[in-house]
C-alpha cells in the first residue's frame, strides 16, 4: 500500500507558473505508475497526465498538453506536475493517483489517491 500528499498548490494569474508535488511513502514506489488527476467545481474527476516507472513515458489529456509536465524522482519517492501558461479553466483541486505496475498511457483506474491540493488560475 502507499499513501499520497500532494503540496503546492495556490492561487496564481493566468499565464503563470506552478508547481504542485506528490510525496509518496514506502520502499517501493519505483514500482508504481503514477498519475495526475483534478477536478473543478461541478465537474467530474478528469485525468491530466500520467508517467511510467522510470519515467520514460509519460502522457496528457489534450488540453494540457505543451503546458504542463509531469516527472518523477524516484529517490525521493515524489512525483511533480509542472503546470505553466495556467488559465482560469485549470481551476481545479488536483490529485495524485498510484497504480502498481506498468500502465503506459493510463487514463483509467488507479487504486491509491491523494487528499488533493487546490489549484486556483485567476484572470
Amino acid at each position: 500500500q502507499v499513501q499520497l500528499v500532494e503540496s503546492g498548490g495556490g492561487l496564481v494569474q493566468a499565464g503563470g507558473s506552478l508547481r504542485i508535488s506528490c510525496a509518496a511513502s514506502g520502499r517501493t514506489f519505483s514500482s508504481y505508475t503514477m498519475a495526475w488527476f483534478r477536478q473543478a467545481p461541478g465537474k467530474e474527476r478528469e485525468f491530466v497526465s500520467t508517467i511510467t516507472l522510470s519515467g520514460a513515458n509519460t502522457y496528457y489529456t489534450d488540453s494540457v498538453k505543451g503546458r504542463f509536465t509531469i516527472s518523477r524522482d524516484n529517490a525521493k519517492n515524489t512525483v511533480y506536475l509542472q503546470m505553466n501558461s495556467l488559465k482560469p479553466e485549470d481551476t481545479a483541486v488536483y490529485y495524485c493517483a498510484a497504480k502498481r505496475g506498468y500502465y503506459p498511457n493510463c487514463a483509467g483506474v488507479y487504486d491509491y489517491w491523494g487528499q488533493g491540493t487546490q489549484v486556483t488560475v485567476s484572470s
